[in-house]
């Protein structure tokens, strides 16, 4: 039986990059990250978020009046030429208005799956997926398999 070690760089590309300076943008609750690699024309493929860097900082900002102890683990990151996947859990309590729910003080935890597509070390697309029934259900307190 043979052992192989692979080892992996701590140099991160301009890709992967993107996925960590998001995962630091959530940690450190700082909406105005996204000047540092979201572009200003950015495409989002997310119902909720409207594109260009301006809708991304407002619904960062509308988040973290929402969820102000957010903590996010960047548990898996993947490139593959011009586009990167972030596999992240977010944990948070729900201590401020968001999307017209009253807050309940109630804990949350949602996981997604973000892919960027990156140009010159910005994000210019972005696509997501994530159980959206399940983690508004946690905000409601309502059953999500129903």
């Amino acid at each position: 039986m043979s052992t192989s070690t692979t080892q992996r760089s701590t140099e991160r590309g301009p890709a992967e990059t993107v996925a960590h300076a998001f995962a630091n943008l959530m940690n450190g609750h700082d909406p105005d990250a996204v000047d540092g690699f979201v572009a200003e024309d950015y495409v989002n493929h997310n119902a909720h978020v409207d594109d260009g860097r301006e809708a991304n900082r407002a619904f960062w900002t509308q988040w973290f009046a929402a969820f102000p102890d957010t903590e996010v683990t960047l548990d898996d990151v993947l490139v593959d030429g011009d586009r990167v996947a972030g596999r992240f859990t977010y944990r948070a309590t729900f201590r401020g208005q968001f999307m017209g729910l009253p807050p309940t003080g109630r804990p949350v935890v949602m996981h997604s799956i973000d892919i960027w597509r990156v140009v010159d070390g910005m994000a210019v697309e972005h696509w997501d997926q994530l159980d959206e029934q399940a983690f508004f259900a946690q905000l409601t307190g309502e059953d999500a398999s129903r």
